[in-house]
This record gives C-alpha cells, structure tokens and sequence, in this order.
C-alpha cells in the first residue's frame, strides 16, 4: 500500500531476540512488525529487546501493537521462563507516549549500548506488501488495544477507533 518510514532489522541468538528500529515506525510499518514479534514468540524467543537508539518517534498503531505484544507476554507470564520485552535507550518524546498511554507498564526500559554477540547476523525485515484490510484491522485492533490499556485513551482514540471499524465495513471485512 505505501512505504514505510522505518527501517526494521532483527538479530536472533537461542531465546533472545534483537529488533532494532530506525526511523520513526508507523502504521504501514505494524503489520511486519507484529508478524516478525509473534513468529520470534512462536519460535520459542522469551527475550525481546527493542533497540530504539534511532527511533525518532511512533505513531499511535504502532505503539498499540507494541502494547498488544507487551499484554500478551503478561498473559503468557504463568511460570519461568521468564518473559520479557525491553526497550533500549527510548528518546524522551518516546518514553513519554508510553507513560501517557498506559504502555510503560508492560516493558522495561533500558539505557546503554547493546553489541552484537560475536557471530550475530543482523537481518533487516523485509516490508510485505499488506493490503489496505490487513493495515485498517491492525490500526483498528491497536488502538482498541490502547484503549483496553487505560481508560484515558477511551477519549483520545474512540474516534479513530469508529472510522477504522467503518473503513473495515466499506471494504467488505467486518472487524475481528
């Protein structure tokens, strides 16, 4: 449909995964980017950092699934092994949409460098082509995602919530 504005690249080692994001990720960019997390999660990956080194900013269905991923951690949080989903060295401006929207409480932000374990081969994702369905249910499923999160969000994004789920109808796919 469109291009992204991020540049997303993952590095895998046994149960930890690396994804770094450069740019600034938006909704074009969720789609891939919720593919690659619960394909690592699927594959048997506890550990995910998020390297936000070059990250500038997020829109709001990203951080959504962002927050859809943070949640399903949580829920699969029964026993060891422990899961986890670390943010590295978020800007202020990042690290502030996440307080504001409820998401701070579902990762742990980290500050410092992260070298690659020797060996590591970093691989950079490759956008798949998604229709306009499959970005509007994932915008409409972050951001009812967002709202779930924190009742403050009910206000900020109700709206949003109600077009997405109107585009869905116009294209013949009622949401999930």
């Amino acid at each position: 449909m469109s291009v992204s504005s991020a540049k997303i690249s993952v590095f895998v080692d046994d149960r930890f995964a690396c994804v770094r994001i450069v740019g600034r990720p938006n909704f074009t960019s969720s789609v891939d980017f919720k593919t690659l997390l619960n394909e690592l999660y699927r594959k048997g990956c506890e550990r995910f950092l998020l390297d936000l080194s070059e990250c500038r900013l997020m829109d709001s269905t990203f951080l959504g699934v962002l927050a859809g991923f943070g949640l399903k951690l949580r829920e699969a949080q029964k026993e060891p092994p422990c899961l986890s989903l670390e943010l590295l060295n978020p800007n202020a401006r990042i690290a502030e949409l996440l307080e504001n929207l409820g998401i701070l409480r579902l990762v742990t932000l980290r500050n410092g460098s992260l070298p690659a374990p020797a060996g590591t081969q970093t691989d950079v994702l490759a956008p798949a082509e998604a229709s306009r369905e499959d970005i509007a249910r994932a915008c409409l499923e972050a951001h009812e995602t967002l709202m779930k999160l924190n009742p403050d969000n009910i206000a900020r994004f109700k709206d949003v919530a109600q077009f997405l789920a109107e585009d869905l109808k116009k294209l013949g796919a009622p949401p999930k």
